[in-house]
């Protein structure tokens, strides 16, 4: 069974903003957030762990999101 990712014209109002920022930010919207969606509350406290881990520290975006894809791969998962 899959959780299905909810699309930008089925979402809720509030998190169409969130979609919008992240269309705005990254030019998609990241599917675990689409699935994460189904629980608004949820949706909101890992946009800001996500904000925290990829937008501060002195490792690169473009580094995390690298290693972000190599993880996945070495766990034998779609990013």
């Amino acid at each position: 069974m899959r959780i299905s990712r909810i699309g930008y014209q089925d979402a809720a109002e509030p998190l169409r903003d969130l979609y919008d920022r992240w269309y705005q930010q990254r030019g998609n919207v990241p599917n675990m957030f689409r699935v994460m969606a189904h629980r608004p509350e949820l949706l909101r406290t890992l946009e800001r762990h996500f904000h925290c881990v990829m937008q501060t520290g002195t490792v690169s975006t473009a580094l995390k999101e690298l290693l972000a894809v190599r993880v996945s791969q070495l766990n034998h998962c779609e990013y």
